[in-house]
């Protein structure tokens, strides 16, 4: 049984391959300006203050922001030496939402 971390982790693979990942931090907050992401990943080991303008971007534009892994499991999930990101396809969001709730509940 893989965790529910592991599901999502592997999720962000699957949408990398898939090519519905919007990648690195000026495309990302291209991405939420323009509405065209549901959600977006920033590192729990990134910087204070990039941290707080992805935070903020995010709340204003209604973007969920995913904040709960390390900049090495990110970049291992994907297969990229990139850490923030924002998935463009509302099927991956809304699964990976999912198995958030899951989590929390757990």
């Amino acid at each position: 049984m893989i965790s529910k971390d592991g599901q999502i982790l592997n999720l962000l693979g699957l949408a990398m391959r898939a090519g519905k990942l919007v990648l690195g931090s000026d495309p990302t907050l291209t991405a939420i300006r323009g509405n065209k992401v549901q959600m977006a990943f920033f590192p729990s080991d990134g910087g204070q203050s990039q941290s707080k303008k992805f935070a903020d971007k995010s709340s204003f534009y209604n973007v969920t922001l995913i904040q709960d892994y390390t900049k090495r499991q990110l970049t291992d999930a994907i297969g990229v030496n990139r850490s923030v990101f924002a998935i463009a396809d509302r099927g991956f969001s809304r699964k990976i939402k999912q198995l958030i709730s899951e989590k929390e509940r757990n």
